[in-house]
């Protein structure tokens, strides 16, 4: 049987935790051995107490969940002092996002442990369902998180996103057409905006068209129409996602005087790298910055602000995938499921994520060779 540890989230602002008590549940169910550290659930107002009662085991502190567990189930990629913790033997699942992020990348090759990344994990239909659920609740909190800081005494233009009667609604731009920026679009429309939304695939754009009922604009995403369109907007939402890699500037720095003094840029896209060049990440503590009058948001786990819902929605995702590792072992897993097979970044002291090699200029393993290899080796 196996045994799966959860730490307590050490990353900043940080108040998730990567298993509910429903999730220990099914894992202890199963013959399995759930060790929590205690209070890993306190932020997602979860007691020790509810993990107890369906059969976990509470642990004092993370060398000791690190110690004993094979497979390591978090929320946040590992900080340093956890990536120190790593052991060949050891398996580690969590969204990674490595592709911004050289050390991290370095760090878990060095740890020989196999790790797992919950962004790039796909289903049958290509979707990405481990980061949906987040990107939904980063989504929504974008608008909302946008609105506030379009407040004059949060640095922004002083003006209320719905607008009243007689007064124009504020102009929100949001720039990808996926789960994020889709829920984006909603929260928006949904507070009376003035919504554009804007996507290089023109199949997605109709789909769009269809699911928002037609209110909002649907633009094609041609540099001309993105350069024309931040000039009108107050609120622009980075939404863009390029698969396991580095997102790209959709905004640059010399286009900033073409805003709106005090607009604001909210980049979702920041655990990528950001979509803006002048995106860098911040905290819930410390959300925003200024650059040449424009303010940014780019807290890089807004999904933490809700964690009573986002754990919860975490869970619902991840566990069927918990599941299988802990049944199967994770060779068996991933060599029986394409899409979960996407999601092994770093195997052996080996990288087996190709869009992170490019943008790092890394060699890698394709993930089945890499598990044809282990196997070998055994």
């Amino acid at each position: 049987m196996t045994v799966v540890g959860v730490p307590t989230e050490i990353k900043v602002d940080e108040h998730r935790v990567g298993l509910t008590p429903a999730g220990a549940r099914e894992l202890t169910g199963r013959g399995h051995t759930v060790l929590i550290q205690a209070g890993a659930g306190a932020g997602s107002a979860i007691p020790d107490a509810d993990f107890v009662a369906q059969g976990a085991t509470i642990v004092p502190d993370a060398d000791a969940v690190f110690a004993d567990a094979d497979l390591v189930v978090k929320v946040k990629e590992p900080q340093p002092a956890e990536v120190a913790r790593l052991r060949e033997d050891q398996t580690l699942f969590t969204y990674l996002h490595l592709a911004p992020d050289a050390e991290l990348t370095h760090g878990l090759i060095a740890s020989g442990a196999t790790s797992i990344a919950y962004e790039t994990v796909t289903d049958p239909r290509g979707r990405l369902p481990l980061l949906a659920p987040m990107s939904e609740v980063a989504g929504k909190l974008a608008t909302q998180a946008g609105a506030y800081t379009l407040h004059k005494h949060s640095g922004g233009r002083g003006i209320l996103l719905g607008g009243v009667a007689g007064v124009a609604a504020a102009k929100v731009m949001v720039i990808g057409g996926g789960v994020v920026g889709t829920n984006a679009a909603r929260v928006a429309i949904g507070m009376g905006a003035d919504v554009a939304i804007y996507d290089r695939s023109i199949e997605r754009l109709r789909e769009l068209e269809q699911t928002l009922g037609g209110a909002a604009d649907t633009c094609f995403a041609s540099t001309l129409d993105v350069e024309q369109g931040i000039a009108e907007a107050d609120l622009i939402i980075g939404a863009v996602l390029v698969h396991g890699a580095k997102a790209p500037s959709v905004i640059r720095r010399d286009q900033l005087p073409a805003l709106k003094p005090g607009a604001v840029l909210v980049d979702v896209s920041i655990d990528q790298g950001g979509c803006f060049e002048t995106s860098r990440p911040t905290t819930h503590s410390e959300p925003t910055y200024e650059v040449d009058g424009i303010v940014h948001y780019c807290v890089a786990n807004m999904p933490g602000a809700v964690p009573i819902t986002s754990t919860r929605a975490l869970t619902n995702a991840t566990l069927p995938y918990v599941l299988q590792l802990a049944d199967r072992g994770v060779r068996d897993a991933l060599l029986a499921d394409p899409g979960f097979l996407e999601g092994l970044a770093t195997i052996g002291g080996r990288l087996t994520s190709e869009p992170v090699a490019r943008d790092q200029g890394l060699d890698f393993v394709a993930p089945a060779q890499a598990l044809e290899g282990e196997l070998a080796v055994a």
